[in-house]
């Protein structure tokens, strides 16, 4: 359901446990009736500052997630934790006072892996809330809210926010509050979710509000500290605490503008930077065990069915494509781009795509990846001006990509897009080129939690953007999300937005609201 501005009850508990950085309570005392720990009263080696989080539901089931880092930012990416393993116990209940256990167990949090855990929970009832916790040692986890993904044949309405690229440095992260105050379902990561700069390196236009700690990231203690850093924010926590989430990387969770095994700029080692940056990204999401980094390979292209209305198709748009060709950035006159045999997916997943998209029977079929698949021309007046780092860089298999969508003969496909720090809303055409050409599904794009700073209004030139690119819908240059809410008969896309994140406590508006009716393939 939507909520505004007026969270329910169960955010400020949620809230009040993000904010503590982690309950220390008796077992007779519930998550939910909790007080917010004090000074006084808090544990100093309270195991749980990082929080909790859990992600990729099933109808049976979920992953949980946590990690014990009693100093979060110790320098050698321990987290503060001996060398050896502690066995942490997990609750899985049906109501937030935890009377009714429905699941329990116990995991092992090994040195090996930062003291990080990944349950995956089954045998539980599809499309219904749930509320879990973990125990280490006297030491209780806040308790956060997840629930199942409905029955196969179901085909109720849900909600889903997307979100991308949240530059600690850069602001404050109150789209993450004002998201989870909304209750959304599911939440989609489409990538970015931590940077690699070091402290003051990457600075917004209005200046940066906080630092990272340590340099560049190059090692893996590098990358579970900063993980650690980020983790360490409040709204991240609550965010992570009301929603079960479904991620994916994109560049920055490694090196700016990574394609395949080629750096954005040389680095040295970059292979290990990437085996670094894959195996600290897996510790610190909730994912499976399909998705574990080994070396340089991780598998985050999958399928999350929910019920029978939707299906996420999440792709990754960074480990098998070609070099960026004429540059990263924006280039005008880049032909080369062109080419037939360059790739953005690779032949293997395009044809994981085409066969999922092929055999969906989903009124919904929701392809979440990183980077704008629409052409977007950024050079006002004569000439055009593209970036080469998304889809138009890559426009044969952007070909490919529109083709599949038009033939898979899939009901209303939507295209979730991060990356670019700008929210827009575009239809996609057959024909990138021609956009007279048949309409094969939409694109909405979420603009950045906090990246590129408190952003700005500026009418004048979303007015000439809209006139250069004929598809292009909608656009806002400010910090927030997508909420989304999915029904048979039509799916409503809200573009929330914050007029700061500079200071704390900004208020979320809807600046656009797009709805697409099922069975069609346009903006409305």
């Amino acid at each position: 359901m939507y909520v505004e501005q007026n969270p329910s009850r169960r955010v400020f508990l949620l809230a009040a446990a993000a904010g503590a950085g982690g309950l220390v309570l008796p077992s007779s005392v519930s998550a939910s009736s909790a007080r917010p720990a004090t000074s006084r009263g808090r544990n100093p080696r309270d195991p749980f500052t990082l929080g909790v989080a859990s992600g990729d539901p099933s109808a049976d089931g979920f992953v949980l997630w946590t990690r014990l880092a009693p100093e979060p930012l110790a320098p050698d990416g321990r987290g503060g934790m001996p060398g050896r393993d502690v066995e942490v116990a997990w609750q899985v209940a049906e109501d937030e006072r935890f009377r009714a256990i429905a699941r329990a167990g116990t995991a092992t949090a090994r040195p090996g892996a930062a003291h990080t855990v990944h349950v995956e929970v089954d045998g539980l009832r599809p499309g219904r809330e749930y509320f879990y916790r973990f125990r280490a040692g006297g030491d209780l986890s806040p308790a956060g809210r997840t629930r199942t993904a409905p029955a196969p044949g179901t085909s109720g309405a849900f909600t889903f926010a997307a979100v991308s690229c949240a530059q600690y440095e850069h602001g404050f992260y109150t789209a993450y509050r004002r998201m989870a105050e909304q209750e959304p379902d599911v939440v989609v990561h489409l990538g970015d979710y931590v940077y690699e700069y070091g402290g003051g390196v990457y600075t917004a236009a209005d200046g940066n509000v906080r630092r990272h700690a340590g340099g560049k990231l190059q090692t893996l203690a590098d990358y579970r500290v900063r993980h650690a850093q980020y983790k360490t924010d409040g709204d991240l926590q609550l965010a992570h605490l009301n929603s079960p989430w479904l991620v994916i990387f994109d560049d920055h969770e490694v090196e700016n503008n990574w394609a395949a095994g080629t750096p954005g700029t040389p680095v040295p080692a970059f292979s290990e930077r990437k085996a670094a940056g894959f195996r600290a990204y897996y510790e610190h999401m909730p994912l499976r065990r399909s998705s574990v980094a080994r070396g340089t390979a991780m598998k985050i292209n999958r399928r999350v069915a929910w019920g029978s209305l939707a299906t996420f198709h999440l792709l990754d748009t960074r480990r098998f494509r070609d070099d960026q060709i004429c540059g990263d950035g924006m280039r005008a006159g880049c032909d080369e781009r062109l080419d037939r045999d360059r790739v953005m997916l690779g032949a293997g997943q395009m044809e994981w795509l085409s066969d999922g998209l092929r055999s969906s029977s989903a009124t919904w079929d929701l392809v979440a990846q990183q980077v704008i698949v629409g052409q977007r021309d950024y050079r006002l007046g004569p000439g055009s001006e593209l970036n080469m780092d998304a889809w138009d860089g890559y426009a044969a298999d952007r070909d490919r990509l529109l083709a599949t969508l038009a033939e898979s003969g899939t009901g209303s496909p939507v295209v979730l897009t991060g990356d670019a720090h700008v929210a827009s809303a575009a239809d996609l055409t057959l024909d990138a080129d021609d956009p007279g050409s048949a309409r094969v599904g939409v694109e909405l794009v979420s603009t950045s939690i906090s990246s590129d700073g408190d952003g700005y209004r500026d009418p004048a030139r979303n007015a000439a953007l809209l006139a250069e690119n004929p598809n292009l819908r909608f656009v806002d240059e400010r910090r927030g999300y997508i909420m989304a809410r999915a029904t048979p008969q039509e799916l409503t896309a809200q573009f929330r937005t914050l007029e700061y994140i500079s200071r704390k406590g900004a208020p979320a508006e809807t600046s656009a609201t797009f709805t697409v009716p099922s069975g069609e393939h346009a903006l409305t």
